[in-house]
């Protein structure tokens, strides 16, 4: 098992920028782990603002997951995150792919 806790890069740019920026992100952190977005097993979902990013963070994160393989989710929002200008962060919990690796 893999355990990672992934934010943007930068605190500019609206919930899309930032999760484009936060799952590309994430991809090599996973791939360094031996795991990949194929091997998600669940995902916990922190918005500062879920009225505003709730749809614009689905759109992303929807398109870049693999089809069929959707992990368990969960989306809360938060008061806020270690950085003012984030608005979100991801837990994530991934199944290790031996053939990764190195």
């Amino acid at each position: 098992m893999v355990y990672l806790v992934e934010v943007p890069s930068m605190e500019e740019g609206d919930i899309q920028a930032q999760t484009r920026d936060l799952l590309s992100c994430l991809e090599r952190t996973m791939a360094g782990a031996g795991t990949d977005k194929s091997r998600l097993l669940l995902v916990q979902v922190y918005l500062t603002n879920m009225a505003r990013d709730y749809e614009g963070f689905n759109s992303v994160w929807d398109a870049w997951l693999p089809e069929g393989a959707a992990p368990s989710r969960a989306c809360v929002e938060v008061k806020g995150l270690a950085k003012p200008g984030w608005k979100v962060e991801l837990v994530v919990t991934a199944a290790v792919n031996p053939d990764l690796l190195a």
